[in-house]
């Protein structure tokens, strides 16, 4: 089994859609190993999109994900990462493909509805802000 991390982002919180997207997680065969909901602050938040911090877009980015409460959810399943990825879809809603969750959920490439780690690290350092530190 290999471990990934799903972050429902605020948006699709406030729009009501955890329910759907945790369901279609579910559904695809990924088991939850823990979930919680909860409010970045600006300095988790910061070492969270740390590897963004050099970017224009990183203010943008902090306030936007302090904007409301997120779903962090610790996931498992065989080649878990890289199934995790397709089933987003496309960062940019606009090119992801239907069926998937920022196909269905997400607005732009900002409101996206999810973040999903990206690699084996990302995964292991995104789980243990999440996880790690309550």
């Amino acid at each position: 089994m290999e471990k990934t991390f799903l972050m429902i982002k605020p948006e699709a919180v406030q729009a009501g859609n955890q329910g759907l997207i945790i369901d279609l997680l579910l559904r695809n065969g990924f088991a939850i190993s823990a979930m919680k909901q909860f409010s970045f602050t600006g300095e988790r938040a910061g070492r969270f999109y740390a590897m963004h911090k050099d970017k224009p877009f990183f203010k943008d980015l902090i306030s936007y994900i302090t904007s409301g409460d997120v779903i962090g959810i610790a996931l498992e399943k065989e080649d878990g990462i890289r199934l995790l990825r397709v089933l987003v879809g496309a960062t940019n809603p606009a090119d992801a493909d239907p069926g998937t969750v920022r196909y269905m959920y997400g607005t732009d490439l900002q409101r996206n509805a999810v973040h999903a780690s990206d690699s084996p690290e990302s995964a292991e350092k995104e789980l243990a802000i999440v996880f790690g530190e309550d």
